[in-house]
């Protein structure tokens, strides 16, 4: 990807205070868009935005809390008051628990990753695409998982498994939908990062989560596989420069 790819285009990171999102958020600014930079963590967000700044580019900062509907809903309000023209949404915020065994896990812990993972995702698409259609173009990616290629690989985590899946089909079918509009929508998923969320599941104890689980992320970070955020981000936005639509994007070399 060049810089000034997107010259002109204004797009909306969501979990762009960290890890893939931060560095996806980095790489639109740096290829001339305007991003917008949506977060839990002010403190996440704020150095991002300033990184971009210092590098030339443009952001601008929207804090909520994805799992509060109330919250999705006025960033929602802050963001197209703001940014009134979104062209590029990349739904790339998700929980990955709660870990453990089905019957031992809190519903309304459930209930969160659901609406985090998959409902927070629709919510955005259904506001940022009345002005995409207006225009005849607009790209949508939804951050996925390789879980969803290999379910049983991560038992113990059945609430991301499952909203992972329901995020790929939902986007297949948004895509067709839309098809000819001008306006993509694509899943991608993004390989072994070496992220935060990675780092979460390891710290928790084997015992609640499961031997298993827990073994598969020790052993896949001391085995040194695992990719950096940036070289994830910069695999999504060579993607992203395509037509291409309801389409399962892998990581480059996966």
């Amino acid at each position: 990807m060049n810089a000034n790819d997107f010259a002109g285009k204004t797009a909306l990171v969501t979990g762009a205070g960290r890890g893939i999102g931060r560095a996806t958020a980095i790489g639109l600014a740096a290829a001339g868009a305007h991003v917008g930079l949506l977060a839990r963590s002010s403190d996440e967000l704020s150095e991002v935005a300033a990184t971009i700044t210092e590098q030339g580019g443009d952001a601008t900062v929207v804090r909520a809390d994805l799992s509060d509907p109330a919250q999705t809903e006025a960033a929602i309000t802050e963001t197209l008051r703001d940014l009134p023209s979104i062209d590029i949404l990349i739904n790339n915020a998700a929980v990955v628990s709660p870990l453990g065994p089905t019957l031992a896990t809190d519903p309304a812990d459930l209930r969160k990753a659901i609406e985090v993972n998959l409902f927070s995702v629709i919510t955005l698409t259904r506001a940022c695409l009345p002005a995409m259609l207006e225009r005849g173009w607009g790209r949508i990616v939804n951050v996925s998982s390789g879980i969803v290629a290999s379910p049983t690989a991560m038992i113990g985590a059945n609430a991301y498994v499952l909203t992972k899946s329901a995020l790929e089909a939902h986007t297949v079918n948004l895509a067709a939908e839309l098809a000819e509009s001008g306006v993509t929508v694509n899943a991608y998923r993004p390989g072994s990062v070496d992220t935060a969320m990675q780092g979460y599941i390891r710290e928790q104890p084997p015992e609640a989560i499961g031997q298993a689980l827990h073994d598969r992320f020790v052993e896949s970070h001391a085995a040194g596989t695992l990719i950096s955020p940036e070289t994830s981000a910069a695999s999504l936005l060579e993607h992203l420069a395509s037509v291409e639509t309801g389409h399962i994007w892998s990581v480059a070399g996966a």
